[in-house]
């Protein structure tokens, strides 16, 4: 459900796949949360490329990543959210700024 990798850069890179729903959404949260506290990468790109619907526990935790991100000084982006993901996300607190490529 979700994948995650680190890429060159060293950047890591979290991939959610799949329906939403309160299984992922619980598991998103935890690899966020883990990510950003422990592993404490440069960037954290969250690409949501095959979101079609984002619940609002997903986008809650991405937010709340952004901000947990600033305090442990990891950059957190957004990576390629479609209309309607990209609307729930801003609305949930996740800062326009880093919303990349997203689509209509």
């Amino acid at each position: 459900m979700l994948d995650v990798r680190t890429v060159g850069d060293g950047s890591v890179v979290i991939t959610p796949r799949g329906p939403a729903d309160a299984e992922r959404g619980g598991e998103l949260r935890r690899v966020l949360v883990h990510t950003v506290r422990r592993v404490r990468p440069f960037r954290l790109i969250v690409d949501f490329s095959e979101v079609l619907e984002i619940d609002p526990l997903d986008a809650g935790s991405v937010a709340a990543a952004c901000e947990l991100g600033d305090d442990h000084k990891v950059t957190v982006f957004v990576d390629n959210p479609r209309g309607e993901v990209a609307q729930r996300l801003t609305a949930a607190g996740v800062p326009r700024q880093r919303l990349r490529h997203a689509t209509a």
